[in-house]
């Protein structure tokens, strides 16, 4: 599924050490590949490999910005609610969730 060129998005991470990281992106599937080539965030090459766990379409660049921040400034428990709210609401709303590295 390749993005509209006009596509943003904000997205959250989840590491193998359970930890979280929050960025934007135009295509989330070449984002998640990049951070499990070692490619992506400085963070993400330490806390790999990753799978993607929440994805918000956005308006445009400035709007995935400013959300991405406000993402990042949630504590854990909110970032776990968001995760939890999209996954109850429709499974999978963006029909990004596909990629897991990790063995089940």
């Amino acid at each position: 599924m390749k993005p509209a060129s006009n596509a943003f998005f904000c997205y959250i991470l989840e590491c193998a050490d359970g930890t979280y990281y929050t960025g934007w992106t135009t295509d989330p599937q070449r984002r998640l590949r990049q951070h499990n080539r070692g490619t992506g965030a400085r963070y993400t090459r330490t806390h790999g490999p990753v799978r993607l766990v929440y994805v918000e379409p956005q308006p445009d660049r400035s709007s995935a910005m400013r959300r991405e921040l406000q993402i990042k400034r949630m504590k854990r428990g909110g970032k776990e609610k968001l995760i939890q709210d999209a996954m109850l609401g429709s499974g999978d709303p963006s029909g990004m969730l596909r990629e897991d590295p990790r063995p089940a």
